[in-house]
């Protein structure tokens, strides 16, 4: 039997390798991306103040194929970009909060767990291609 080689460059090869060998791997990818999005959020929501719990409550991982993202807020709690961010909001934008370009939470969380996000991407991929039959060097 002939071995074929394929070599992948970024994610979107990946992907597209994966589903030229079954329609249903690209799929585990999310998978993957979520895993890599909660080390982040469980770094961000302990440090999120609170007092109803809803912004806490409002870190999500929302994952694709190709990108881990962190979403937070949403209409009801609206003011998560504020207790990240800082800003002015209220009546006359009276209430302030110091402004940081960096944020909080989240992409503190992002920079702390780098290492440990990268090191789940890999390990992660690399069963995910071994899982499809692949040899990984």
């Amino acid at each position: 039997m002939a071995r074929s080689m394929i070599q992948v460059k970024g994610i979107k090869e990946f992907q597209a390798a994966l589903r030229d060998m079954d329609r249903d791997l690209p799929k585990k990818l999310r998978v993957a991306m979520n895993t890599a999005g909660e080390l982040v959020v469980g770094y961000a929501r302990p440090r999120v103040p609170s007092r109803s719990g809803r912004a806490r409550g409002s870190l999500r991982v929302r994952s694709t194929q190709r990108e881990a993202r962190v979403a937070a807020g949403g209409a009801r709690v609206a003011y998560y970009p504020w207790l990240d961010f800082g800003g002015r909001v209220g009546p006359a934008r009276s209430v302030r909060r110091p402004f940081l370009t960096e944020g909080r939470y989240v992409y503190p969380g992002l920079r702390a767990n780098r290492d440990e996000i990268q090191a789940e991407l890999e390990r992660a991929l690399t069963e995910l291609a071994r899982g499809a039959g692949l040899e990984v060097t």
